[in-house]
């Protein structure tokens, strides 16, 4: 499983601004549900399919976070540029 990630303690309202070179699945998981992608088994997220770019995700509540960056299993590369967005 190839994905690109980055990992971030967030507090609610804080989130990443991510700015992608094509369409990629941009997830934002806690802890748990991070685990649980790698290991292939169902899992909660917030995003999804990021077909423009930049696009932002905001963390529900104060924790580590991970922003995950993938194809979703097809074929191809993407570029991403992260960056934290504090809440105001």
């Amino acid at each position: 499983m190839n994905f690109l990630h980055t990992e971030e303690h967030l507090s609610s309202g804080d989130g990443f601004e991510v700015s992608l070179d094509s369409q990629a699945n941009v997830l934002l998981l806690d802890d748990t549900n991070f685990y649980r992608y790698k290991e292939g088994r169902s899992y909660d997220y917030r995003g999804g399919l990021a077909k423009q770019s930049p696009i932002v995700i905001r963390a529900p509540y104060s924790g580590r976070w991970h922003l995950v960056v993938d194809l979703g299993g097809y074929a191809g590369t993407v570029r991403a540029g992260v960056s934290v967005l504090k809440a105001a």
